[in-house]
């Protein structure tokens, strides 16, 4: 008996192909915009969340307490290459690094702006956060006083590769001194605290200018795949200061918060499209057919078959419009998430707000799943209101009934 309501389904659901196809065409499209809006608003907030940890602070980043406050020499770590040797011996920690980080005056002859000196090792950068892809112009390398600098930083001071500049801070004995540098290469981040401030050097010429020991840092920097970390880290190390990505920058948790909201918001309107789209078509549907509905009621045909009958037509829809809809949004994921969108026209806007001005795509079978069934309940719930006008049917007046 199922089969045989199956196909009757199916039959009467294509009954009028132009009106379905319009129908499974407008799910369709929905859908797939709906994929790609979804897959570019997650794009942008996982892309940013990666590159501020690539290029700063990792998933977990470890600080003397006090520092973050007031970035006094006193409140560095004093046994930075102890523990970053024992978090590299670590299983769950795929790598940790040490950094050392002053803040001062960078100036050529025309310019001067305030910036941030960090001294790194530029192999551990690379293992770290491949640090040479944030690469904008010139090339990493620390020779001849080298230094690679902040893209809006380079734009303060005006400089290009090959250009001079003097970093002036205090060192340790509280003695103003400088630091010749020659720009070697430019990067660009999206990283406002980098791009804007940042100037990499040698980490052991920092020790030698400010006159600090060599196994001391301002940040040891730590990569894993392990969300338990950060809480075993803080309880062995509570004479420190342990924070996680989020903690550190609690903005890109508000970000994804509202990316959350942004994605509900256009879910919740194309599903709402769906469910009227097919309400309307379902409603017409058995308009059209009340006469065929009446007969079948007045020679015994049981309501629930009837129910079951329009149950699986409007199923079916539902589901050929989803599956064209999934092969649509699919197509056009895999091509944002490929070639990316390019905004390159409001590149100067998205990058003070700290965003890529190709934006790619994020894909997650989870944008599938819950559309699959969004869609589904949708087809399911809009058929309810013309089977009230069934259940409600007098079988003698439609049959009296001229049409």
């Amino acid at each position: 008996m199922f089969k045989i309501i199956a196909k009757l389904a199916w039959s009467n659901a294509f009954l009028r192909r132009s009106r379905t196809l319009l129908l499974v065409s407008m799910i369709a499209v929905s859908m797939a915009l709906m994929l790609s809006i979804q897959g570019i608003y997650d794009g942008m907030t996982k892309n940013m969340l990666d590159k501020t940890l690539r290029s700063d602070c990792g998933e977990v980043s470890i600080y003397q307490k006090q520092y973050r406050l007031n970035k006094l020499f006193s409140n560095n770590i004093q046994d930075a290459d102890r523990i970053v040797q024992r978090l590299n011996r670590d299983p769950k920690v795929k790598i940790a690094i040490k950094r050392f980080s002053v803040e001062g005056l960078s100036s050529t002859a025309r310019k001067s702006s305030f910036a941030n000196i960090i001294g790194v090792n530029i192999d551990d950068e690379e293992k770290f956060g491949k640090f040479s892809r944030f690469l904008k112009e010139g090339e990493v390398s620390f020779k001849e006083y080298g230094a690679v600098i902040g893209s809006a930083l380079a734009d303060k001071l005006k400089v290009h590769i090959g250009s001079k500049v003097i970093f002036t801070t205090q060192n340790s004995k509280g003695e103003i001194n400088g630091l010749y540098l020659r720009v070697k290469g430019i990067i660009q981040t999206t990283n406002i605290n980098i791009d804007n401030f940042a100037i990499y050097v040698p980490i052991q010429r920092v020790y030698t200018f400010l006159g600090v020991p060599a196994e001391s840092a301002t940040q040891i920097a730590i990569r894993t795949d392990d969300t338990l970390l950060v809480q075993t880290l803080k309880q062995e190390y509570k004479n420190l200061d342990v924070e996680s990505l989020l903690e550190l920058y609690p903005i890109l948790k508000q970000m994804e918060d509202m990316t959350y909201i942004f994605n509900s918001i256009t879910f919740a309107i194309v599903m709402l499209v769906v469910f009227i789209g097919i309400l309307g078509v379902m409603y017409v549907s058995i308009l059209d057919r009340i006469r065929e509905f009446g007969i079948l009621r007045a020679i015994g045909m049981d309501y629930r078959y009837i129910r079951l009958q329009i149950f699986l037509e409007a199923v079916f829809v539902g589901l050929v419009g989803y599956i064209g809809g999934a092969v649509l949004g699919y197509l056009a994921l895999y091509y944002l998430q490929v070639y990316g969108l390019d905004l390159s026209a409001y590149a100067e806007g998205l990058e003070k707000f700290g965003y890529s001005s190709v934006i790619y795509a994020h894909i997650e079978l989870s944008y599938f799943t819950t559309t699959f069934g969004a869609i589904i309940s949708a087809s399911i719930l809009s058929v309810f209101l013309p089977l009230r006008k069934i259940k409600h049917l007098r079988p003698i007046d439609v049959i009296k009934a001229k049409t």
